[in-house]
């Protein structure tokens, strides 16, 4: 059963919770270094809504942040975060995706997908948002989404239990003996149709009990689209950075959409020009016509 836990606000109560433990310790060593601004970042989190993993058992949680700052700071920063996960060692933390690309609009974007011990997962996130803050980026959009495993596991445990006493009910048929060929024939088919069922079962909630221990972590990378104030020291370069965009935008409008009527313009012309050297050979004809008021032309010698 998917769920939407928290996002906006709540995501970053998740993220930011300053709970300390011998694993948050580990954690921020790798990612955090200690500065008066980190500091005063980290003091802003404390003050939020303290909510931990213990409050919801056997929900494994994904969380998503998407950061934006200046497209020359995204690849550094995104080696930054993997520099991190490869620290913490591949029993904790393992880097499963990883994309950088430069856009038709040469804006950059990326992705760095984590799987982390679900106990650190959090911590991690958090650290994540000072170092993006530090290089002048901020925390665009963050969410926690939930699926309640644990129900899913537990489900899956009775329906094995119920398999298991139906194939013992049926191995007691068997050995009862007096049985017909085609019966017992019938008996042991159900036996390995049921054997299969808690074969899959088993493998399913060793799934789901991968997913509660590991948690999924994406980290978007998005350029700031040269907005002032964000990743940029000066803002007079950003706008005119957005001008020149706009102007390239316009232009672009203006070629197409003159591309597109040219054709109907020229047959257009075309059929003008036609019209009007016609009206002009009928205009020349009437005007070389005599009339009857021509005065007679004098006779000759």
């Amino acid at each position: 059963m998917k769920m939407k836990l928290l996002a906006g606000a709540m995501a970053l109560a998740l993220v930011g919770c300053s709970e300390k433990s011998s694993d948050d310790v580990s954690v921020s060593d790798t990612v955090n270094t200690e500065s008066p601004a980190v500091a005063e970042g980290a003091a802003d989190a404390a003050s939020a809504p303290r909510i931990g993993i213990e409050a919801a058992p056997g929900v494994a949680f994904d969380y998503a942040y998407t950061f934006r700052l200046a497209d020359d700071r995204i690849s550094k920063v995104q080696e930054d975060h993997a520099a991190a996960c490869e620290t913490l060692g591949v029993q904790r933390c393992r880097i499963v995706d990883v994309r950088y690309q430069l856009t038709d609009e040469k804006l950059v974007e990326a992705q760095t997908q984590f799987k982390l011990e679900a106990s650190i997962a959090r911590k991690f996130g958090a650290n994540a948002i000072a170092s993006v803050e530090k290089a002048e980026g901020v925390l665009a959009d963050a969410s926690v989404a939930g699926e309640d495993v644990g129900s899913e596991i537990l489900a899956s445990q009775q329906r094995s239990a119920g398999s298991e006493a139906e194939i013992s009910r049926l191995e007691e048929r068997l050995k009862a003996g007096g049985l017909g060929k085609s019966e017992r024939a019938e008996l042991l088919a159900q036996i390995s149709q049921l054997r299969g069922e808690v074969g899959n079962e088993r493998e399913a909630r060793r799934s789901g009990e991968a997913r509660i221990a590991w948690t999924s972590v994406a980290f978007n990378y998005a350029s700031d689209g040269g907005l002032p104030g964000i990743g940029h020291e000066n803002p007079f370069a950003s706008a005119s950075e957005t001008l020149m965009r706009s102007g390239s935008t316009a232009l672009s409008f203006v070629l197409t959409l003159g591309a597109a009527l040219l054709p109907w313009a020229l047959l257009l012309g075309l059929i003008v020009a036609f019209w009007r050297s016609r009206f002009m050979v009928a205009v020349r004809q009437q005007m070389a016509k005599p009339t009857a008021h021509d005065p007679a032309p004098p006779p000759a010698g």
